[in-house]
């Protein structure tokens, strides 16, 4: 081939080659025009996601379109700036906050809440928990927290507090005995105690009960008995006594530890006592001295025929003598006269010591005229008569013998019992 041919076709396939270059250019040019104008077009959108922002350019007509774009799907509990359906118009800002799972545990039972939000308080309120003053919240409603966060709320509760005599309601949460009264700002003494354990846990419409305790120091002065003592006396007729010594009480001071549990005394140790002034026995003189009736018949001057004469008249005339004796000792005295309910007793009763008010042991002396009675009425000590009985000391008083009321002594027990009640005439002599 000549010259010229090969000059020729080289030509021809430059020229091809430009010509397909031109056309690769051209195509390129006009692929990165439309690429600049579309997007030159695009929208765009200041986006923040869970905190982080970014600037994005799109054509999508609505913020939803935009999401799908961003393959971000929004649940109901997600934070969403717009709704889904607003349309974008220009630039613009979307912001999008994934919601977070939390556990609330209250009284022990777990409930769960999505949100957006943070703080305790917001999440309480998202999980439609709702909480009074009363009850504890951890952590503190204010605190934010994230969703490894356990929080817990104990539900507060009335407790009835008895302290002392001071009866009050308070509010609780399940804490001990020892914690509660902490928080009611209760303190105790050390003799106070606690009914309940400190350590055992405060229960709903439960009672906590503090007594006081506390330990005083008692000083009572108290009157000691005399001992009454009796001699015999044969200078007074037997039946009548007289007080030779009066007695009188002692005193003793006696000093006592007294416990007072809420102001009641519940115990009292005698520590020790002291005699301020001695007792001093009563001395009673009991009469022994036996009076004996005589009959005076004169000097006797018959001659011994007469004598015996004399003497049968002396018997024949001795009865009326003795009934004139006897009426002597049954006519009434003169005396303070006075109508009484009279009843008997006798020393041999069980639970009877036998010892009369003035002293006088009436098991030793069963012979022994003597009535109980009212010392306002008839003073101890006095001499009466009555009616039925004869004569009789004053010498003993008794519980039941109030006003015109006597008791008689008789050392027979199955005759007093059988005496009943009686309206009698007493007069008394001195």
């Amino acid at each position: 081939m000549s010259k010229e041919a090969n000059n020729s076709k080289s030509a021809k396939s430059f020229k091809g080659k430009s010509l397909a270059l031109a056309i690769a250019t051209v195509l390129m040019f006009a692929a990165v025009l439309t690429f600049a104008i579309y997007e030159g077009t695009k929208n765009t959108i200041t986006m923040t996601a869970n905190g982080k922002t970014e600037e994005v350019k799109t054509h999508a007509k609505t913020v939803g379109e935009f999401l799908e774009e961003q393959e971000i799907t929004v649940a109901k509990d997600d934070y969403l700036s717009q709704s889904a359906s607003a349309p974008i118009e220009g630039d613009g800002k979307v912001e999008w906050d994934q919601a977070e799972q939390y556990t609330v545990t209250v009284d022990g039972k777990a409930k769960t809440a999505w949100t957006t939000k943070n703080t305790v308080a917001d999440i309480l309120d998202k999980a439609e928990i709702e909480v009074t003053k009363h009850d504890k919240v951890s952590p503190a409603l204010e605190e934010q927290v994230d969703e490894d966060t356990a929080i817990s709320v104990e539900k507060a509760f009335e407790v009835t507090i008895l302290d002392g005599l001071e009866q009050k309601k308070a509010w609780s949460t399940s804490t001990t005995v020892a914690d509660f009264l902490k928080q009611q700002n209760i303190s105790l003494s050390e003799l106070d105690r606690v009914e309940t354990g400190m350590d055992e846990v405060v229960l709903p419409n439960s009672e906590v009960k503090v007594v006081r305790v506390e330990k005083v120091t008692d000083v009572v002065e108290d009157s000691v008995k005399f001992a009454a003592e009796t001699k015999k006396d044969s200078s007074l007729l037997k039946g009548e006594e007289k007080i030779v010594q009066k007695g009188q009480k002692g005193i003793v001071k006696k000093t006592y530890e007294v416990v007072k549990e809420n102001g009641k005394e519940v115990k009292r140790d005698l520590k020790k006592e002291k005699v301020v002034k001695e007792p001093k026995k009563q001395v009673t003189a009991v009469g022994t001295k036996v009076m004996v009736a005589s009959v005076s018949r004169g000097k006797d001057t018959t001659p011994a025929v007469k004598q015996e004469t004399a003497k049968a008249k002396t018997v024949k005339a001795s009865a009326p003598v003795k009934k004139e004796a006897k009426a002597e000792k049954t006519s009434e005295p003169a005396g303070k006269e006075m109508i009484v309910s009279a009843t008997a007793y006798t020393a041999s009763c069980a639970g009877c010591s036998g010892i009369t008010a003035t002293g006088i042991n009436l098991k030793s002396n069963p012979g022994i005229k003597l009535i109980a009675v009212d010392p306002s009425v008839i003073p101890l000590g006095s001499k009466v008569w009555v009616e039925g009985y004869g004569y009789a000391i004053a010498g003993d008083t008794g519980g039941a013998i109030k006003g015109n009321k006597i008791d008689l002594f008789i050392a027979d027990q199955s005759a007093a019992l059988s005496f009943g009640r009686k309206q009698v005439k007493i007069k008394v002599l001195n």
